[in-house]
């Protein structure tokens, strides 16, 4: 099983930017932690960072006919991405959509998840603990429909 794992624009900067928001942890021990628990979930996995929408939209759709699954964390894109939005819809790949802080208790911009739609669940406000969650919940979902 191969699950791609997407994290968007400014998440390269883990550690730097809000520190009070998103922790000290860095995008490589972010990368690190993930790789770690793919590994014990015996899965493969890629994992992928832009700052750039198309780029993020070029990915999913690369995705098509080679991953399993797709866990996400859009980022800013979040708010805004039709984009995004469509590309996993076109897809059509299990997705789980990731966030490191509780979005929902912050700004009244950040209470819309385009992406979100497309996702068959949301974790949001549990750090790097989310991703590993994400990943055990799309393989517990990728083996029951492979059973159907």
């Amino acid at each position: 099983m191969h699950i791609l794992v997407i994290n968007g624009p400014n998440l390269n900067m883990l550690g730097i930017r809000e520190p009070e928001i998103y922790g000290r942890m860095t995008y490589d021990e972010l990368v690190d932690y993930i790789v770690q628990k793919a590994e014990e979930a015996n899965v493969t996995v890629e994992v992928f960072q832009s700052n750039h929408e198309g780029a993020i939209v070029d990915k999913i759709q690369q995705a098509y006919g080679h991953a399993d699954g797709i866990v996400i964390n859009p980022a800013a894109y979040t708010h805004t991405s039709v984009a995004i939005l469509d590309a996993l819809k076109a897809v059509a790949i299990p997705a789980v959509e990731v966030h490191l802080s509780d979005v929902k208790s912050r700004e009244a911009f950040r209470q819309i998840s385009y992406a979100g739609q497309a996702c068959f669940h949301t974790l949001m406000g549990e750090g790097k603990e989310g991703y590993a969650k994400a990943i055990s919940l799309l393989k517990l979902t990728i083996e029951e429909r492979e059973q159907q």
